[in-house]
């Protein structure tokens, strides 16, 4: 939890906002990671008001966005323009349309911490100097350096609630400047005032009340777009947003009724926003003129851009837990809700499968509710298809007198998530204060919930097949790996993080009569069910011919046959090695699998010379030669798969040799952490586009005959 009366929790802010100013940015963001490294959240804000960072307030690691990819490859990201914008990150692009240019950079020491988010307006150059750069890194280690000595005080740092937004820090005036000011002000022409930051009313001449049709002391403190109704529109919101995103100047022209027509021009800077009000000179087109709901207010641009972000956001959401968070973290705080309900029909009955803002008994007492309650009004939004809204609880209490008393919250919209005709859930947003649901926000929520409902029941459809596909791999692959006497085996399996989370990649040990046993590792191409059920019909075909004490490139010959009956259309690569203890031998044939690494006492660890034969499963008479080397105590073998080393741009060969120089250094004592070590250094622990399986012996003394 984040304490701004905490001495370190100000240091922390103070290098913040320092880092922000000396880098000439407008805009800083510090973002946090959670505890398992899965979303990052927005802990502090400098240059803006947080209501513009709702889109971007918790961000998923594995999100197409700059601080995403700059806490995910541990690198910075730079973005010089809106036209580089769209190329990299177009769906960012679309919610931030603005000329701008930014960094993202991971905050990094010990441990990852987050990422931390520079913006400047497009005055500067589009190139970031290696000075620059190197100033933005030097910074972050500074931040990471910070979090970590809190930590060791026992002073955790996480993001948590609502970001906390620093001030800018402009020095104060003394009254003889300030009075000169106001009284210059007063001899310009037309009007004058001063918003925030937040875009509130802090001065105003008598010019400017004049023109606007209002006292100062009405205005002062509060928004245009709400004390004053004329400038009520999301185009004259989205120049305020322009102007302090972009730090760039602003116009627009806004008619005050009944008739006059002003011109605003908007200077900002990093304390706030000056602008200049004058009568326009001349009369604007009929059509160019507000447009004027018939009631309610119109949808804040805060509540469009949403909209925007989220149909770009729910398109890439994978399983129906990344929906649930997308809704909360999301479309509450756009739409101020502070409860969520999440339900599905199944069976007849109402099934919560997500929620946030309730105590676990609430959503005991409302799980499984029947489709027909008179409870609540889900169930019949849901049967109906018709959204209902009820702004408080007498509403709510006239047609479901129980409902107010289950939850504690004072509004509520029931939103029915429907598809194609075909109901597929219902989403419930509630408030703790009466809330109006002006027309223009209705729409945006139903629109939002058709969005919603695509992204569930492609999410269920998604979590379905990978509950399958899971549980079959999980049935394949060995629950252990047996104890072979004079060896010691440590093993991984890490799932591609895009696609189904599965794949073909598999290892076997397998102990057979006599001073001897077999180590086996593959990967079937594919990440989906086909892949997964191809390296199970592999394992078989290895094991039966590892029982019939066939030699290596006899074993690898009938599995080979095997796949080739089966005509799978996927090819499979694979690396079995015989362990003659009583022999002192290891004898190893490849069919088209990477090279096993060598690590022997004293000498430096290299990739053995084993000729590949071709891949499983596309040549029948395939011949897999043999390759004989003598079994010493103390040499450790490790066999991997290629999501282990290849990297795109990167030669094949380097990557091997890389990874035998992370394998010759790291501690053998103990092998899980050895493979732990290889796992973090080859960069395996983010994103990964191939899963990975890594298997490592290491040969202590010759055994007996069992």
């Amino acid at each position: 939890m984040t304490d701004p009366g905490d001495p370190a929790v100000d240091g922390l802010d103070a290098a913040f906002a320092e880092t922000v100013r000396r880098t000439g940015a407008s805009i800083g963001a510090l973002y946090l990671l959670s505890p398992d490294e899965q979303v990052l959240s927005l802990d502090a804000l400098y240059g803006a008001p947080v209501g513009l960072a709702e889109p971007w307030t918790h961000v998923s690691t594995t999100a197409p966005a700059p601080v995403a990819d700059a806490v995910r490859e541990e690198r910075m990201v730079w973005v010089g323009g809106q036209s580089e914008m769209a190329r990299s990150y177009p769906r960012t692009a679309m919610a931030l349309p603005y000329p701008l240019a930014l960094a993202a950079a991971p905050v990094t020491g010990v441990r990852r911490w987050g990422a931390l988010l520079l913006m400047w307006p497009t005055t500067r150059p589009p190139y970031v100097t290696g000075r620059e750069r190197g100033n933005i890194m030097s910074s972050c280690r500074r931040l990471a350096r910070l979090l970590e000595e809190a930590a060791g005080r026992g002073r955790p740092r996480a993001a948590a609630g609502r970001p906390r937004v620093l001030p800018a820090g402009t020095g104060r005036r003394d009254a003889g400047p300030a009075m000169a000011a106001a009284d210059f002000v007063e001899r310009l022409p037309g009007g004058s005032c001063a918003l925030d930051l937040e875009g509130r009313f802090t001065y105003l001449s008598s010019g400017a009340c004049e023109l606007l049709g209002h006292d100062a002391g009405e205005l002062l403190g509060t928004l245009p777009w709400q004390s004053l109704r004329w400038l009520d529109d999301p185009v004259h919101e989205d120049r305020y947003r322009a102007a302090v995103l972009s730090r760039a100047p602003v116009s627009f022209t806004a008619c005050r009724p009944p008739g006059q027509w002003l011109e605003f021009h908007l200077y900002p800077d990093d304390s706030g926003i000056s602008v200049r009000i004058v009568p326009s000179g001349e009369q604007a087109p009929a059509l160019s003129a507000p447009r004027r709901p018939v009631s309610g207010a119109p949808a804040r641009m805060g509540q469009l851009y949403q909209l925007t972000h989220l149909a770009a956001a729910l398109t890439e959401v994978v399983g129906v837990q990344d929906v649930v968070d997308l809704v909360a973290h999301q479309i509450m705080p756009a739409f101020g809700a502070q409860g969520m309900v999440l339900s599905t029909a199944e069976a007849g009955r109402l099934r919560i499968i997500g929620h946030r803002g309730y105590p676990q008994e609430t959503v005991e007492h409302l799980d499984a509710l029947p489709l027909d309650t008179g409870l609540t009004p889900a169930g019949h939004a849901l049967d109906s298809g018709i959204p209902a809204f009820f702004p408080n609880t007498e509403d709510m209490r006239r047609v479901y007198p129980e409902a107010p008393g289950i939850s504690g919250k004072q509004a509520w919209a029931f939103l029915p998530l429907t598809l194609s005709g075909r109901a597929v859930g219902v989403c419930v947003l509630s408030y703790e204060h009466p809330h109006d649901f002006p027309a223009a926000e209705r729409a945006v929520l139903t629109s939002l919930a058709g969005l919603v409902a695509q992204a569930l029941d492609r999410a269920r459809l998604y979590d379905t097949k990978h509950d399958v596909a899971h549980g079959l791999q999980q049935a394949l692959l060995p629950r252990a790996l047996p104890s072979v006497d004079g060896l010691r085996v440590a093993a991984r399996y890490l799932p591609a993080t895009r696609g189904m989370d599965i794949g073909g990649d598999f290892y076997d040990l397998i102990r057979l009569d006599g001073a001897a046993a077999a180590a086996v590792i593959g990967d079937v191409q594919g990440h989906n069910v086909a892949a997964a059920a191809l390296m199970g019909q592999v394992r078989i075909g290895v094991h039966a011919h590892t029982a019939l004490g066939a030699s290596p490139d006899r074993v690898l010959a009938g599995a080979n046959r095997l796949l080739t009956d089966l005509s799978p259309d996927l090819f499979t690569s694979c690396l079995y090695a015989c362990l003659d203890f009583g022999g002192g031998c290891v004898s190893l044939a490849s069919a088209g699998h990477p090279p096993p690494l060598l690590r022997l006492p004293g000498r430096a660890t290299r990739p053995l010379d084993v000729p590949p034969g071709p891949p499983l499963g596309i040549d029948p008479d395939a011949e897999f030669p043999v390759t004989r080397i003598p079994l010493v105590p103390g040499m450790t073998l490790a066999f991997y798969t290629d999501g282990l080393i290849e990297t795109p741009g990167v030669d094949f060969e380097d990557s091997v040799n890389r990874l035998a120089g992370d394998l010759d250094r790291a501690d053998d004592r103990d092998l899980d952490e050895l493979v732990d070590t290889l796992l973090r250094t080859s960069g395996t622990a983010g994103q990964r586009t191939d899963d990975v399986a890594l298997l490592v012996l290491r040969f202590t003394d010759r055994p007996r005959a069992y």
